[in-house]
C-alpha cells in the first residue's frame, strides 16, 4: 500500500513511531485538560485563555525555531524539545496528583510548553525530506497525518476511560511518559546526523537567514495566500472545534466526556479515510494538476459540513458530518505540506516552514479568545453556523487568485526550476 512506503526507511520509521505515541499522549492530555477546566470553572472563556497561553508563545518563537533548525542539528533540537516538554507535563501531573493544581498553573505551563514546541514543529517538517526519498514524501506526510488522526480516534475515547477509571492526574502522567519515549526514538537520528555531518561554510547571521526565508515566502503567492486562509481558519474552524464543541456536547446535547471524545474520534476516523485516499492520489500522480482547485474545493465543502453542527439535527446527523469534515480537510493538508517540501530547498525549509506555520497560526490567540467569549454569549450552535459560512467563504475567495487556480504540475516544475536557479519567483 502506497501509504506505508516511507516506513521502509528506518530513520523515518523511528521518528514516526515516536511521534505516533506522543500524538496519542497529547490527545489524551487535551481531553483531560478540557474536562478539568470545565469542571473547575464551567467557562468556555477560561478554556480559550489556556489555548491563548499555549499558542501565543509558540507563535512568538516560531521564527527563532525555524532559523535554529536550519543552523543546528535538527534531531538534537527535537530531542531537547521532547525532554523539556516531558519534564513540564510531569510538573503539571505532580500538582494534579497532590490536588494543588490551579488554573494559573496551566496558564504558566502552557506558556512554556508553547515556546518549546515552536522549535520542534519546523524541525520535524524540515527533517522529513532529509530522511525520506522524494518519491515517498506523500507517504511520509500521509503517515504523519495518520498518526495524529489515529491518536484523535483512540486518544479521546481512551482519555475518557482513563479519566473515569484513574482520574485526570493519570491521564496527564501518561502524556508526560510519551515525550520521553519519543526522545528515545530520536536518539538514533542524532547519532546518524553526527556521522553524516559535513564541514559547513561560514554562516550568515541569524537575521540574514530569516530575511532569506521571508523573501522566499513573499515571492510564493500560493504559499502566502494559503497562510492567510489557514490563519482565518484558526478562527472559523479550529477554535470552534476546540472550544465550542465540548460546550455543545455538554450543554446542548446533554452528553458527557465520552460523547465528546466519541465525536472527536469520528472526525479523526474521517481524516484517516481522507489521508489514505489523498496519499494514494499524490503517490501515483506526480505533479498533480490543479492541486489548488482540488484543495480549496474540498475546503469549501468542509465549511458546509461544519454548519451542520449548528443545525437542529439529531446526534446521528452530527456524527455523519463529523466524519465527512475529517475526510475533506485531510486532503488539503497533504497537498500543501507536500508541495512545500518538494518546492523549497532543504537548507531553507526550516525557516520557510516556520514562517508558513506562523502565518497559518497567527490568529489562534485571537480565535481562542473570540470564540470562547462568543460561545458564552450566543451559544455553541450559532458559533458553528457562523463558522461554516465563513470557512467556505474565505476558501471561495482564495480560488479567485490565479496562483491557486493554476497550482498544477507544470507550474510546479517551473517554480522549482526558478528557485534552484536562484530566481525564487514562486
Amino acid at each position: 500500500m502506497s501509504l506505508f512506503q516511507s516506513l521502509k526507511h528506518r530513520p523515518f520509521a523511528l521518528l514516526w513511531s515516536g511521534q505516533m505515541l506522543s500524538s496519542l499522549g497529547d490527545s489524551i492530555y487535551r481531553i483531560a485538560l478540557a474536562w478539568w477546566i470545565l469542571d473547575k470553572t464551567g467557562s468556555a472563556t477560561a478554556m480559550g485563555t489556556v489555548f491563548i497561553f499555549s499558542s501565543a508563545p509558540m507563535l512568538l518563537f516560531l521564527l527563532v525555531g525555524g532559523v535554529t533548525v536550519d543552523r543546528y542539528s535538527r534531531p538534537k533540537v527535537m530531542l531537547l524539545s521532547d525532554v523539556l516538554r516531558g519534564a513540564l507535563v510531569c510538573s503539571v501531573t505532580a500538582l494534579a496528583f497532590t490536588g494543588l493544581l490551579e488554573v494559573w498553573h496551566l496558564y504558566a505551563a502552557s506558556l512554556t510548553f508553547g515556546a518549546v514546541a515552536a522549535f520542534f514543529r519546523p524541525a520535524y517538517t524540515a527533517i522529513i525530506p532529509q530522511i525520506t526519498p522524494p518519491e515517498h514524501l506523500p507517504s511520509a506526510n500521509g503517515l504523519t497525518s495518520l498518526s495524529m488522526q489515529v491518536a484523535e480516534i483512540g486518544g479521546p475515547a481512551l482519555g475518557g476511560l482513563i479519566v473515569g477509571a484513574g482520574g485526570i492526574p493519570l491521564a496527564f502522567g501518561l502524556n508526560a511518559a510519551t515525550f520521553f519515549v519519543s526522545a528515545l526514538c530520536i536518539l538514533p537520528l542524532v547519532r546518524l546526523a553526527a556521522a553524516k555531518a559535513k564541514p559547513t561554510a561560514e554562516r550568515k547571521s541569524a537575521t540574514e537567514d530569516l530575511r532569506e526565508g521571508i523573501r522566499v515566502v513573499r515571492r510564493s503567492s500560493w504559499l502566502t495566500i494559503t497562510m492567510l486562509i489557514s490563519s482565518l481558519a484558526s478562527i472559523t474552524m479550529s477554535a470552534p472545534f476546540a472550544i465550542a464543541l465540548p460546550v455543545l456536547v455538554k450543554k446542548q446535547l446533554a452528553g458527557g466526556i465520552f460523547s465528546f471524545g466519541l465525536l472527536l474520534s469520528i472526525i479523526a476516523a474521517g481524516s484517516i479515510a481522507g489521508t489514505i485516499a489523498g496519499t494514494s492520489v499524490l503517490e501515483r500522480v506526480r505533479g498533480l494538476r490543479e492541486r489548488g482547485v482540488l484543495a480549496y474545493g474540498l475546503w469549501i465543502a468542509g465549511g458546509a459540513l461544519i454548519l451542520v453542527f449548528g443545525l437542529p439535527v439529531n446526534i446521528y446527523a452530527i456524527a455523519a458530518a463529523a466524519f465527512l469534515v475529517g475526510a475533506v480537510f485531510a486532503v488539503p493538508y497533504l497537498i500543501f505540506v507536500t508541495t512545500l517540501q518538494e518546492l523549497i530547498p532543504g537548507e531553507l525549509l526550516g525557516r520557510v516552514s516556520s514562517i508558513a506555520t506562523l502565518g497559518s497560526f497567527a490568529l489562534i490567540p485571537v480565535g481562542s479568545g473570540l470564540v470562547g467569549w462568543a460561545t458564552d454569549q450566543i451559544g455553541a450552535s450559532n458559533i458553528f453556523i457562523l463558522a461554516g459560512i465563513l470557512t467556505a467563504g474565505v476558501a471561495a475567495l482564495a480560488l479567485l487568485h490565479p496562483s491557486i487556480r493554476h497550482l498544477d504540475g507544470e507550474q510546479f516544475v517551473r517554480m522549482k526550476s526558478e528557485m534552484e536557479g536562484g530566481g525564487m519567483k514562486a
